[in-house]
């Protein structure tokens, strides 16, 4: 039985952000355990995002664009604009603090922004790991084509190909773009699997599944995707993670104790600096 999620939306500075993961019942799938669809959104000459350094553990970050560009800076000394088809991928483990603004460039005539954000939990054994950060250029990127369908591997291994992005378990994640009337199959190779429709009239086997929802499917069958009118889709999935995880603000963790030590050291400001900027956002009361 496929179950949908619907989003829930919030206004962040002007831009609408709709959150789809965690929720109910599903809190994950495979590893994928935060999503968040960011936009479309114009931003005036003078305007754009300004996220002010925060921190993250035991997680990994995915920000892939289909509009737009965010420049992104890490406590690693990381600086790296992000465009849309390209992939920004920073790993947080024992603990990484990190920004994303809109290039001052863009921000002086104006911009637009759309594209997807995601946490990855890491598996226990890597949960604790040294933070890193790599990029990765469209042309980098595996393309799997079928008749109307063009899918670009993000994330893992799918259809018999692999992403050069660093994962720490069995994942995949696939952005899709769909003529009219086209369709294929998405085989039960991953333990756990979900389709996002970003837009279009998209049928999984049969079932409607309407813009903004999440669609988390049945294991162990194939199933078929179809597209009425042009459509853009996410992919994505795993193996079901090792055991319960933990949210708390930006942190997830599988022990309370890591959460606890994490806002510990944020508050004692305790965490590296992103090189040249002061600003930060303090720790939440609750």
């Amino acid at each position: 039985m496929i179950t949908q999620l619907k989003s829930h939306a919030k206004d962040i500075d002007g831009l609408e952000v709709r959150r789809l993961l965690p929720g109910r019942p599903h809190q994950m799938v495979g590893p994928f355990i935060f999503f968040d669809h960011m936009g479309p959104a114009d931003f005036a000459p003078g305007q754009g995002i300004d996220v002010r350094p925060h921190p993250h553990i035991g997680l990994a970050t995915v920000t892939y664009l289909f509009e737009g560009a965010i420049m992104h800076r890490d406590s690693l000394g990381s600086v790296q604009r992000i465009e849309p088809g390209a992939v920004n991928w920073m790993t947080a483990g024992n603990g990484i603090v990190h920004s994303e603004r809109t290039d001052p460039a863009d921000r002086a005539t104006g911009s637009r922004l759309h594209g997807i954000q995601t946490w990855i939990a890491l598996p226990k054994a890597h949960e604790q790991a040294e933070p890193g950060f790599s990029h990765h250029p469209k042309s980098s990127l595996p393309v799997i084509t079928q008749t109307g369908v063009e899918m670009r591997l993000i994330v893992g291994n799918a259809f018999g190909r692999k992403a050069p992005t660093p994962a720490f378990s069995e994942i995949f994640y696939l952005a899709v773009e769909m003529d009219a009337e086209a369709a294929f199959d998405l085989p039960p190779e991953h333990e756990e699997r979900a389709v996002y429709v970003v837009e279009g009239s998209v049928q999984l086997s049969g079932t409607p599944v309407a813009p903004l929802h999440l669609a988390v499917l049945p294991a162990g069958a194939p199933v078929r995707i179809e597209a009425a009118t042009p459509a853009r889709l996410m992919l994505l999935g795993g193996a079901k993670m090792d055991g319960e995880r933990f949210i708390w603000w930006n942190f997830v963790a599988s022990s309370r104790e890591l959460i606890a030590d994490a806002k510990t050291r944020w508050r004692e400001q305790r965490f590296a600096a992103v090189p040249g900027e002061v600003e930060f956002i303090p720790l939440p009361a609750r």
